[in-house]
């Protein structure tokens, strides 16, 4: 089997619910650095108050995962373009499959 072209707006779908679940894993932690990075900037007596790091820290909670959903639907879109281009030009991804269990009779 060989898989001949991708819908560029279905990937681009798939791929911004994809990468903007996949930033949350990751932003608890850069927000625990913040913190922590922040905590050692004022006790070396930096004067940045403590509710604007929150605050910076709770615009990135919010931002990232958006801005990672919207870059993934756009380079979904154009990835699944380029796809469908190379597909016609010099053939998809060949693929084989095996089938484990018996269908149910019709």
């Amino acid at each position: 089997m060989k898989l001949k072209r991708l819908a560029p707006l279905q990937a681009g779908k798939m791929l911004a619910a994809f990468y903007g679940l996949l930033s949350l894993l990751f932003v608890p932690f850069v927000l625990l650095f913040m913190t922590l990075g922040g905590m050692a900037a004022r006790s070396q007596g930096s004067m940045a108050p403590l509710p604007f790091m929150f605050g910076m820290g709770m615009g990135f909670l919010v931002f990232v995962p958006i801005f990672y959903a919207g870059l993934g639907f756009v380079f979904g879109v154009i990835g699944a373009f380029i796809y469908n281009l190379l597909a016609g030009w010099i053939g998809g991804f060949e693929m084989d499959f095996e089938q484990t269990t018996q269908p149910p009779p019709l």
